[in-house]
């Protein structure tokens, strides 16, 4: 007998950075329905959370998570935490506002703290009418080791999918965990694992360091996928009024070129002629929660 054909990939198309704009929110919206993005997430503290979640309220189609965040990065488009925190709790820097990198975080916050307003985040956003499909985390801040025990439990806690690789490395957005050790990270993960949750082979990543003159390959990134279970971290945001790139002027062309590629017949074509099974977080979810079905 001929060898069995391999597994189709179950892939989960993530646009990450929802509610930090109104052309993430755009992106986002547009492309789930359009069926180029399976699942998204929303950075709560952000000034364009409000938006999405009236959107997200009102359309079940749109798989929506939250987006943990505890960094503030862009250089004059800031946010703060959620609650209010006093200086003793780390997350603030100078101006008040979250830090800008990770390495920061982890070198101030206090894991109470940081459990706290992850809370916050997720229960304003219930409290807006989403339904939460799953945690990520903006920067991968929720994966030092300081704390990613917390973030799985919190997961197991609410029944969503935290997300997580089986390996820090397999992880794309690691690089803002320069020098992480991987004990504590092996702990989460077996927690995740011993209590049923998904977790992924591998997150890819948008890649931010491609010049404007270069164009992207994600034919290449994709056409070569091998495990069972891929999580891409992406971050299209639509273009106009000056607003994604005037936030970030250096880099703004990856989002939207994201945008616009992932919106044409013949990207959404080429996905339904791979060995590729687009998956949500909702259904991950799902069958999570009812493993027998």
């Amino acid at each position: 007998m001929p060898p069995a054909a391999p597994a189709a990939t179950r892939l989960v198309i993530h646009a990450d950075d929802v509610g930090m704009n109104h052309g993430a929110n755009r992106a986002f919206i547009e492309l789930s329905r359009f069926g180029t993005i399976t699942a998204g997430s929303v950075m709560v503290p952000c000034p364009w959370f409000s938006e999405i979640a009236e959107a997200a309220a009102g359309d079940d189609s749109l798989d929506c998570g939250v987006h943990l965040t505890l960094n503030s990065e862009m250089t004059h488009y800031r946010w703060g935490p959620i609650t209010r925190p006093g200086a003793s709790s780390g997350l603030l820097d100078s101006d008040g506002y979250l830090w800008p990198d990770v390495a920061s975080v982890r070198r101030h916050a206090h894991p109470d703290a940081v459990e706290a307003e992850w809370r916050a985040q997720v229960e304003r956003a219930q409290a807006a009418g989403i339904d939460v499909t799953h945690l990520d985390t903006h920067m991968g801040s929720a994966l030092a080791p300081e704390w990613c025990d917390r973030y799985v439990a919190l997961g197991i806690e609410l029944q969503v999918p935290a997300l997580i690789t089986g390996a820090l490395s397999a992880y794309g957005p690691m690089n803002h965990l320069a020098g992480a050790g991987h004990g504590p990270f092996r702990e989460a993960v077996a927690e995740a694992r011993s209590a049923g949750m998904p977790v992924f082979d591998e997150v890819l990543e948008t890649d931010f360091k491609r010049p404007r003159d270069q164009p992207a390959d994600y034919e290449a990134m994709l056409g070569g996928l091998d495990t069972d279970l891929v999580y891409c971290a992406f971050h299209p945001n639509a273009p106009g009024g000056a607003e994604i790139e005037v936030i970030e002027p250096a880099k703004f062309h990856v989002r939207t070129d994201e945008y616009e590629l992932f919106g044409t017949t013949q990207w959404k074509e080429w996905l339904g002629s791979r060995p590729l099974t687009l998956t949500t977080m909702r259904e991950l979810r799902e069958v999570w929660r009812t493993p027998d079905s």
